[in-house]
């Protein structure tokens, strides 16, 4: 699944470089605003965002108070402002208006993606992390999957989340079922590959994944993936 990212900067050469720069990278998707209103409006749209690159000078709000209302809003990932001003004190205001990273201006773009992924990275292990899968919203730490057609919360066993966790870091690959098994119950468990198979039935069943025209978990040779 690619990682959703919100560029909000009213420069748009700026902006739209660094969107063609991260359209060459498979694993994000982007979305550009040039103001801080309709950056505000697009976190609380149905589609995820993943992580806002957000500009302090904005046209129509300081962008660290722009971080402050999103926040406020109850947006958890993460936020990288950009700066023109590289002093400690404007780095400072930006960490507490709740910025997890600050850049100052002019940067190079294989920094800013060493930044991205690395804020990703941390945030998937944090129990605010939030993952869309397909019509499901995957909170990991929570161990829950929320169908949004419905709103259905599915609370997921431990080994469950685990199953969805690993799949769904193989980006759409296959991950065999070995692999799985030993990476969910442990190298020295000494269980068959039947242990995984029962547990993705009675997860199936749980979600309705078996009567889905569009299933979250495919069965592929040796192993399984994600549908979505």
């Amino acid at each position: 699944m690619k990682k959703h990212i919100l560029l909000v900067d009213d420069d748009d050469a700026l902006r739209e470089s660094l969107a063609e720069q991260l359209a060459l990278h498979e694993e994000f998707k982007t979305t550009q605003v040039a103001r801080a209103t309709p950056a505000l409006e697009r976190i609380k749209e149905q589609d995820p965002v993943d992580i806002v690159i957000l500009d302090v000078g904005l046209p129509d709000m300081d962008g660290r108070d722009t971080c402050r209302l999103m926040r406020k809003a109850g947006f958890k990932a993460p936020i990288i402002m950009l700066t023109a001003a590289a002093t400690d004190a404007d780095t400072i205001l930006g960490l507490d208006a709740g910025a997890n990273d600050y850049i100052a201006k002019p940067f190079r773009f294989n920094v800013l993606l060493a930044r991205i992924r690395a804020q990703l990275r941390h945030h998937a292990n944090t129990e605010d992390a939030t993952q869309r899968l397909g019509k499901y919203l995957f909170i990991s730490a929570a161990k829950t999957l929320t169908d949004t057609a419905d709103q259905r919360k599915i609370k997921l066993t431990e080994k469950e989340a685990g199953i969805i966790r690993h799949l769904s870091r193989a980006q759409g690959r296959v991950v065999p079922r070995e692999v799985l098994l030993n990476d969910i119950w442990g190298f020295n468990s000494g269980l068959s590959t039947h242990t995984l198979e029962t547990h993705i039935y009675r997860l199936r069943q749980k979600i309705g994944d078996n009567e889905a025209a569009n299933p979250l978990i495919v069965t592929e040779s040796g192993g399984y993936r994600l549908g979505v």
